[in-house]
């Protein structure tokens, strides 16, 4: 995964090398054209999430660790470039969609767990890193979308050719167009 941070900076996380998972980041400077290597992550992972939060950290989420699907989470400070383990998800989930909702929260939506699709959604809370269940989506996805809208609600497609919105206010799903 891919994220512009604060700073301008692009941080690289895990992924694989062709041969085996990397828990390795690299930091990429847009005003130099050079790549840096950063702090590793606890975990190697594929399949993951990364979000820049409201206070410049990033969190990663879930993926795949090349024997089984996680549902751990670890923090990136990019001032100290040194990456620290938070709360754990509820579910194990790789393939899923993390959302910086307009409140500081982190909405994870979907994703598989190796042998199916999820519908199920939880919210991270920065402030306490900690998880909670939110409301299910009506369809499992994984390998969807998901993006923030202007009223702060987030619309989620993909695993067919349906979609839905997230009201942030009730914590429910809706069905929308198709």
């Amino acid at each position: 995964t891919a994220s512009v941070l604060t700073n301008g900076k692009v941080l690289v996380t895990g992924g694989s090398n062709g041969s085996s998972l990397l828990n390795s980041a690299e930091l990429y400077d847009p005003s130099t054209g050079i790549w840096t290597t950063t702090g590793s992550m606890n975990n190697a992972r594929i399949l993951h999430t990364a979000s820049v939060l409201t206070n410049g950290n990033v969190l990663v989420t879930g993926g795949y660790n090349g024997s089984s699907i996680l549902n751990s989470a670890e923090l990136y400070d990019p001032t100290t470039e040194i990456w620290i383990t938070t709360g754990s998800m509820n579910d194990i989930r790789g393939s899923h969609t993390a959302s910086i909702l307009t409140n500081g929260k982190v909405l994870v939506a979907g994703g598989g767990n190796g042998s199916a699709a999820l519908n199920g959604a939880e919210l991270y809370d920065p402030s306490a890193g900690t998880w909670t269940t939110t409301g299910s989506m009506n369809n499992a996805r994984s390998l969807h979308t998901a993006s923030i809208l202007i009223n702060g609600n987030v619309l989620v497609a993909g695993l067919g050719n349906t979609a839905e919105l997230y009201d942030l206010s009730t914590g429910t799903w809706t069905m929308t167009g198709n």
